[in-house]
């Protein structure tokens, strides 16, 4: 891999042949597992300033219509997180001269606070090319890695490693971006808001540069000065994170009783074999990708696919050897009088994939120039972990990737745009709603993650008569098991929340998945648990699972730090008055400096006497541990009493009941962030 370091540039077709489509990777970790950044990118022409506000990316504006720029979200690995973003460069229109890479952080945090950041770049088959490593990112909350610039018709990028003090709303102004004053805003609408709520007479005329006069007029951006055509006014971009907003209850049902099943798009009545299961899957899956040219752009833009018009196939007969071959499916997408294509091999029902079909899949793909092959599965793929292990022959010129998709990522990116990013109309969005009512159907084969492997019983076992032996490989699969689930438990409480829910895996960069996961092994045969933790984007603190093995109890639970200015007994009575909603046997514990634990008790008995949970001693709390407990599934399977099913529900029960209310906005702060949703 080519190293740059600070002010150093290369270009990338010195680096390799695919390089139409490439992946740019910002990542960084954390102490504490808590620190996250977010990626944003710019468009600038010749003049260094973006051409209009359109031409600014971020959590807020995340995909390119044409195509051309794409963040694909964050991905867990050995030692954090890594946040990517997708270029199709020759979509790239031809007056942008640069592509600024850059990410911001919030709250006060800064940049110095996060350790081992680095850019990697990666090419349209996935192999990485190059690597930029900062050694010092200092007290800045705005932070510039890399550029990607045109010379002599060439892309190349730069190695910039420049922060800001003014966060992503200064980094994006100098570039030309007419940003709205978040805080001003924010303010102005909590003023308004407060305002309407005490004056019954109606509104009334308010003089320039006052809440009211805010509200009623927001400028437009600044448009391209060759565009001569008139456009609809729109806001300014905004770096405050929009409110997601779900959808509104179904309206009660026509039906005369529950027997009565609605008509559906895919119906799954029919499906009696796997094989049936497999044919209907990748045929719905790869048409509902055609017809809505969001989705499928963002299910192949993380494998190298280039922007463009995409048809998708089934069954057809490709030759090899003395029989041909037929793969599930086949994509292919036009840009510019050139083709992608990959092959898809697709299982359903908790079948394993063979390596001896994939591998088929992938002679034929280098022999007939196609750029990948895609396999799909309730499985989910680990880091250094591959779920096929394949062949490649060095000798061949013609790379082709591998690339695995598990249903519950599919379910996943369907959800996200459906609740949180939107689609470009509302048959679109129907659309979708079919297809996660297919997925999800228990008929359809397509349920995830499902099954904790051979290996539960014996190791569950093992623990209960204290006869599991460290070095056990039996113990490194069901540890490979648990983090399969976490993945897939990320998932979906991300696609319904709207939200990043990433595990975290606190490692040292440089170590290696196999040794962490070993490691973890040794740790389930002493101790007898398995434990992960969760960020979930606009919550306070991490989640933490633990399921217990020796008990058979599962334990959720977050820690959240005390405010910065206040009395304890104020802290005290505001946690109890959010966790109004929250049940009964919630566990409260108070966190105390320099002892094991303060306080406990059940929210319950806390509810008449806040003032049970602050030590006798006057030590100082620094803050709260909020727990639940719950029963453990023994099976390994996905059914009522099984394992999967049990950390599922407690987890996404310990959220709904617990972690949303911790943020919870007063009434004037919940019609503001209303408001702005809408603005």
């Amino acid at each position: 891999m080519y190293e740059l370091i600070k002010g150093a540039n290369v270009g990338l077709a010195a680096l390799s042949e695919s390089v139409d489509s490439v992946i740019v990777s910002l990542d960084w970790t954390s102490p504490t597992g808590e620190g996250d950044a977010d990626v944003s990118v710019l468009l600038l022409g010749a003049n260094g300033k973006v051409r209009s506000d359109a031409d600014f990316y971020f959590y807020n504006n995340p995909v390119a219509s044409d195509g051309s720029v794409q963040l694909l979200g964050k991905t867990p690995t050995g030692s954090g997180n890594k946040d990517r973003i997708g270029f199709d460069l020759t979509a790239i229109p031809d007056d942008i001269d640069r592509i600024v890479v850059s990410a911001s952080r919030y709250g006060g945090a800064h940049f110095g606070e996060l350790d081992d950041l680095q850019l990697t770049l990666a090419d349209g088959s996935g192999e990485s090319l190059l690597r930029f490593v900062i050694e010092e990112a200092g007290p800045v909350s705005a932070f510039i890695f890399g550029e990607l610039y045109r010379r002599g018709g060439e892309w190349k990028l730069r190695a910039v490693g420049q922060g800001y003090d003014a966060g992503l709303a200064g980094l994006a102004t100098d570039f030309g971006v007419d940003i709205d004053d978040d805080e001003a805003v924010e303010e102005a609408l909590d003023d308004a808001v407060g305002e309407a709520q005490t004056d019954t007479t109606g509104p009334k005329p308010a003089a320039d540069g006052e809440p009211q006069a805010i509200l009623q007029a927001i400028p437009a951006p600044r448009q391209p000065e060759a565009d001569a055509e008139p456009r609809k006014p729109r806001a300014r971009p905004r770096t405050a994170r929009k409110k997601v907003t779900l959808p509104k209850v179904v309206k009660k049902s026509l039906a005369e009783n529950e027997s009565w099943k609605g008509a559906r798009l895919f119906p799954v009545s029919a499906l009696k074999s796997d094989r049936d299961r497999e044919m209907r899957a990748t045929s719905v899956l790869l048409s509902v990708m055609t017809q809505i040219p969001e989705f499928g752009r963002r299910l192949t833009a993380a494998f190298g696919a280039p922007a463009g018009r995409m048809e998708t196939f089934i069954e057809v007969s490709l030759p090899h050897g003395d029989s041909p071959r037929r793969p599930d499916g086949v994509i292919r997408v036009e840009r510019a009088g050139k083709l992608w294509t990959a092959l898809v091999e697709t299982k359903t029902n908790g079948n394993a994939l063979k390596a001896e079909q994939v591998q088929a899949y992938m002679d034929i793909a280098a022999r007939r120039g196609y750029e990948a092959v895609i396999t799909l599965s309730n499985d989910v793929a680990l880091e250094g972990s591959p779920l096929v292990d394949v062949r490649i022959d060095g000798r061949r010129k013609h790379k082709v990737a591998l690339w695995h998709l598990s249903w519950a990522e599919v379910a996943h990116q369907a959800q996200m745009l459906i609740r949180h990013e939107g689609v470009g109309n509302m048959a679109h969005a129907w659309l979708l709603q079919e297809l996660l009512h297919y997925l999800q159907h228990e008929n359809s084969g397509c349920h995830g993650f499902q099954n904790m492997g051979a290996a539960w019983v014996p190791v569950r076992n093992g623990i209960d008569d204290e006869t599991l032996c460290q070095g056990d490989p039996r113990a490194l699969e069901v540890v490979e098991s648990w983090e399969r689930l976490v993945r897939q438990v990320c998932l979906r409480l991300g696609g319904e929340l709207g939200n990043k829910v990433l595990p975290v895996q606190r490692a040292k960069r440089g170590t290696d998945p196999g040794a962490r996961r070993t490691r973890l092994a040794d740790q389930l045969c002493l101790e007898g648990r398995l434990q992960a933790e969760l960020r979930i984007e606009g919550t306070p603190g991490v989640l933490a699972i633990t399921a217990d093995l020796r008990t058979g109890k599962l334990r959720t639970s977050i820690q959240i730090p005390t405010p910065e200015q206040g009395y304890p007994l104020t802290w005290a009575k505001q946690l109890v008055r959010r966790l109004a909603e929250a049940p009964a046997d919630l566990h409260v514990e108070t966190l105390v400096e320099g002892e094991a634990g303060g306080p406990r008790g059940t929210l319950e008995r806390l509810r008449p006497e806040p003032a049970d949970m602050l030590p006798k001693n006057g030590t100082q709390i620094t803050g709260f541990r909020l727990s639940l407990f719950k029963g453990m599934g023994s099976s390994r399977g996905n059914a009522e009493s099984g394992f999967i099913r049990s950390v599922d529900e407690a987890v996404h029960r310990f959220y709904a009941t617990v972690v949303a209310h911790l943020d919870r906005p007063g009434p004037r702060r919940a019609q503001s962030a209303e408001r702005s949703a809408t603005v």
